[in-house]
């Protein structure tokens, strides 16, 4: 497991119980390097949204129990805060909330020169998601090539 996994995985342990009490949901965590700068951010959510007072309780309680801990060698920024309106889906809880909607694929590699999809949801397993695509025809994508999944929004 890489160090990012590892620091990942711990930091989700830490956020369970702090979730649990104000019944919030983790979204994800990740653990990144931007522009020099190491960011352990915490997604979180909650039935009508997280507003920016329960990002706060959430960061609050978190630092407190990282600095208990102390397992991150390197300085970071923690940031916690909601998935936003263009929520990955990530976990299999997050696949299984979303389908019927519409969502965003991006591959790696591109599938007939193209490597963005809009489509509704329509199944998921371990090795593929399924989409209707707007022709409702089923496209299937294999998860080893999938970049990101996330929900769909138009403005």
């Amino acid at each position: 497991m890489s160090k990012r996994e590892t620091y990942e995985q711990e930091t989700e342990a830490l956020l369970s119980p702090i979730l649990a009490e104000h019944q919030f949901e983790l979204v994800d965590v990740e653990y990144v390097k931007e522009g020099g700068t190491w960011y352990l951010r915490a997604y979180i959510d909650k039935p009508g949204g997280i507003t920016v007072d329960d990002c706060e309780v959430v960061s609050r309680a978190l630092s407190d129990r990282l600095d208990e801990k102390d397992f991150i060698n390197e300085a970071y920024v923690l940031e916690v805060s909601s998935p936003g309106l263009g929520r990955p889906l990530r976990k299999e809880k997050d696949f299984a909330r979303s389908i019927g909607e519409e969502v965003d694929v991006r591959t790696f590699q591109a599938i007939n020169h193209q490597k963005e999809f809009t489509g509704i949801l329509r199944s998921y397993n371990k090795e593929t998601i399924v989409l209707e695509m707007e022709n409702q025809e089923e496209m299937a994508f294999d998860r080893a090539n999938i970049a990101l999944v996330r929900l769909s929004f138009d403005f």
